[in-house]
């Protein structure tokens, strides 16, 4: 079973999100920032990150950064999740580690479709 690991401060939007990739068959986990989520994933093994682009208190991109640092067991696919299309930020995300991203809002149909997309990029 794939695992989703989502790290977002919006317990809905983290809620939200479970829901759809727990429909997909997903296991999931869930950090509200980046110091859970940095401790989580030292004994997890996820498949996918969503990493969303602003936390307060923190930088979206340097979590990444060190997501990427981590010696973990396999690389896990890292998706930036961005409310605002800035192509900018989404290039800096990219640049530091992320594999790819995925505009707020989301439903079902489009995740679908972006791990369709990851897959054949594989």
């Amino acid at each position: 079973m794939l695992h989703c690991f989502i790290i977002d401060d919006s317990e809905i939007i983290r809620r939200y999100t479970r829901l759809i990739f727990e429909s997909l068959g997903f296991r999931v986990s869930e950090a509200d920032g980046p110091v859970a989520a940095i401790e989580r994933l030292r004994s997890e093994a996820p498949d996918y990150i969503l990493v969303d682009w602003r936390m307060p208190a923190s930088n979206s991109i340097v979590l990444i950064d060190k997501i990427r640092s981590l010696p973990l067991r396999k690389r896990p696919y890292i998706i930036y999740v961005a409310t605002e299309h800035d192509p900018l930020e989404i290039q800096r995300a990219l640049a530091r580690g992320a594999d790819t991203y995925l505009l707020k809002p989301f439903n079902r149909a489009i995740v679908e479709l972006k791990l369709d997309e990851i897959r054949a990029a594989a």
